[in-house]
């Protein structure tokens, strides 16, 4: 089970791992993000990055180390990590990478009522989906390709499980289509009685409330 943090935003954890490599003050934090593309590999909204530094303080992980100026820009404080934050950064680690813990993806929610759509309209919809992941998959590898000469893998570790899932979902969408149109998909009948009538088939009524009242 995932711990509950004292600043549990992801946001911290990039910070925490941005100034573990010398101290910084937060504005020089949020163009380093930005620069190495964290925004991708994690939710961050970037006009709270100020009040998860001033939090990441109050609780200890992080400490004023002075202030530095640049040209007429106003004075800027500088943080550094504490003996605290290195221990908070490495825990943080270590439990998002052992133990597994539930996402809710929104393709999967449209998928949960994907029979508002009528079969051929599902199949088209996953057809449009199946050609934009081929595309992302390709300019994907081939970015990977061009980086791996001149970065470290250890540093392209969250790409390469990108691209992985974006390849198992597209292998999972192909199968999904391959059923829907050769007519193999189990109850495709009745889904297609369904849009054809607008009227519920009885035997997914009966199911539905059974779901329902699990």
């Amino acid at each position: 089970m995932a711990k509950r943090r004292k600043v549990g935003n992801l946001l911290a954890l990039a910070v925490l791992a941005t100034v573990v490599q010398r101290p910084m003050h937060p504005y020089e934090i949020a163009s380093l993000l930005r620069a190495r593309g964290k925004g991708d590999d994690m939710e961050i909204k970037w006009g709270s990055l100020y009040t998860v530094v001033r939090n990441l303080a109050k609780h200890g992980f992080l400490e004023v180390a002075g202030s530095a100026r640049e040209g007429a820009r106003p004075e800027r404080t500088v943080y550094r990590i504490t003996d605290a934050g290195r221990a908070e950064l490495v825990d943080w680690v270590r439990e998002l990478i052992s133990t597994p813990q539930p996402e809710r993806p929104k393709f999967k929610a449209g998928l949960s009522v994907l029979m508002a759509l009528s079969p051929d309209e599902a199949a088209g919809l996953l057809r449009h989906r199946l050609d934009a992941l081929e595309r992302a998959n390709a300019a994907a590898r081939e970015s990977l390709a061009e980086q791996a000469r001149e970065i470290p893998r250890a540093f392209l570790l969250e790409t390469e499980y990108e691209i992985a899932l974006r390849e198992a979902e597209t292998a999972w969408v192909r199968s999904l289509l391959e059923e829907l149109t050769s007519g193999t998909f189990p109850g495709l009948d009745l889904w297609r009685q369904w849009h054809r009538t607008r009227q519920v088939p009885q035997e997914l009524a009966e199911l539905a409330e059974r779901g329902g009242a699990d």
